[in-house]
Formats: structure tokens, sequence, C-alpha cells
């Protein structure tokens, strides 16, 4: 039987740096068809960048550390401030929620707000990735943002 043994070489950095142009590409490309008021801003730091976007009454985050295999592509939106009324209900419905209904996405508690939460590292990330996690995300926050503030409000 033969062993599998796989393609050990790597890419030389102009390969590398054409794989970083084309993650940021598809991303801008994404936030382009979402980003219903033309409002999308971006900043750019060694190697990070992090864009912000309006999508139906949320404000959604994509960052990405950089673009090596290690680095990771985040995206969330804030949907509630910390604290509200009835926190024990909130938090039980919230867990029931992500069971339910979040597919690659979670809520999650951020700086003391609740948000919609997608992270993974950049290995493999293909465009459909990036284009359904921040669409789930940006959907997901928009769907449930104002039900939420309605039903707990602030504290």
């Amino acid at each position: 039987m033969e062993t599998y043994q796989p393609d050990l070489e790597t890419e030389t950095p102009e390969e590398a740096a054409i794989t970083g142009i084309k993650l940021i590409e598809v991303i801008e490309t994404v936030i382009g068809s979402l980003d219903q008021n033309k409002s999308a801003m971006v900043s750019h730091s060694e190697g990070s960048s992090v864009w912000k976007f309006k999508y139906g009454s949320v404000e959604t985050f994509v960052q990405l550390t950089g673009t090596s295999d290690d680095d990771a592509f985040s995206v969330w939106a804030h949907i509630l401030n910390l604290p509200v009324q009835n926190e024990p209900q909130l938090m039980r419905k919230l867990l029931e929620m992500n069971w339910l209904s979040t597919f690659e996405a979670h809520f999650a508690i951020v700086d003391s707000k609740v948000a919609v939460v997608s992270s993974r590292t950049v290995a493999e990330l293909s465009p459909g990735e990036i284009s359904r996690l921040i669409t789930i995300v940006a959907t997901i926050a928009d769907d449930n943002d104002d039900a939420l503030q309605a039903e707990f409000g602030a504290a």
C-alpha cells in the first residue's frame, strides 16, 4: 500500500501577498453587497484590517488579523447593551437561540454588550465561507436586535 505524501512546496512571498490581497478583495466585495447605506469604513494597520458597515439596524464589524494560516477572520455585531431587565431570562433565551438558529455564529458577551459573533482561522478560508459568515452574523443580528431590545431593554 502506498502512503500519501503531501506536496511540501510552500508559497513564495509574492504568492502569499496575492492570497492576502484576494482575501481583502473578497471581504470588501461581500461588504459592498450588504452595505445598504454605502457607509462602510476600513482601518488597516500592520497587516490587520477592520471593516465596519451598517446592515439594517446594526453595525457589523469584520476583522482580518493577517493572511497567514494562523491569523483570524472574525465577524461580529452588537445588538444589546448590558445590563438589561431580567438578565437570567435573556441568558437562557440566548443559549437556546445558540442551539437552534445561529448556524456557524453564536451569541456572546463582548465589552458588556450582547453580540452575534463568528470567528475562525484563515487556513483554507474560501470566498464562500467569507460571504456566508458575514451574511449570517449581519442577518442574525439585524433579525434579533429590535425584539431583544424591546423584550429586555436597559435595566
